[in-house]
């Protein structure tokens, strides 16, 4: 079981939402744009859309102080289903597959009293990040999984393509309608849940 964590485990909208205008009112640039830019796009290309007269590593440095900032003191929240789900899994046969970072991860985790699993694979971890297949094929090496039996949960666009290029069956949740590619769709984790702990249960038979 490969999990991502914002959109999928936590409900972290708002606190990133807040990091990026914090971050925007610093340099004095209009917030909304700029939080329309890095939704699309990675950190760094959003500096280089918004921001292209600054720093690129003072601008992320600026970010990274503010998110940590955040983890500190933001409020958070895990989706519905959530703590069940994780509390179900048997131990060792399941990762966090984020572009976030583990320190930021296990903070959050801490906070909203999730179980954390052994093998987090991060930004840090991997050179090419989602889409890319090296997050879950790297997350899937860690467990001892081979790629087709492993089982991908995802909100975003990015995610699901990165566990379909891996070669992974690839979920859905949290989203009004099915992201492109999915084999499988459900409007909130919550319903996703018993078919999930039903997946591993065949698999571990």
């Amino acid at each position: 079981m490969l999990f991502d964590v914002d959109g999928t485990l936590m409900d972290a909208v708002s606190n990133q939402r807040e990091v990026w205008r914090a971050w925007a009112r610093r340099y004095g640039l209009d917030a909304d744009e700029v939080y329309e830019v890095a939704l699309r796009t990675r950190p760094v290309e959003t500096f280089g859309q918004v921001a292209g007269h600054l720093d690129a590593g003072e601008c992320l440095a600026a970010l990274h102080e503010l998110e940590d900032d955040d983890v500190r003191s933001g409020v958070y929240a895990a989706f519905d289903g959530a703590a069940e789900l994780l509390c179900g899994l048997p131990a060792g046969a399941w990762a966090l597959v984020t572009s976030n970072y583990e320190h930021r991860v296990r903070g959050r985790f801490l906070r909203t009293g999730l179980p954390v699993p052994s093998v987090i694979v991060d930004a840090a971890a991997v050179e090419e990040g989602k889409p890319s297949a090296v997050p879950y094929l790297r997350a899937a090496a860690l467990l001892g999984a081979e790629p087709e039996d492993c089982l991908v949960v995802e909100d975003a666009p990015s995610g699901v393509r990165s566990g379909l290029r891996a070669g992974m069956t690839v979920w859905g949740v949290n989203a009004p309608a099915p992201v492109e590619g999915v084999h499988r769709h459900f409007g909130t984790l919550r319903e996703a849940v018993p078919h999930i702990l039903a997946f591993v249960a065949g698999a571990h038979r």
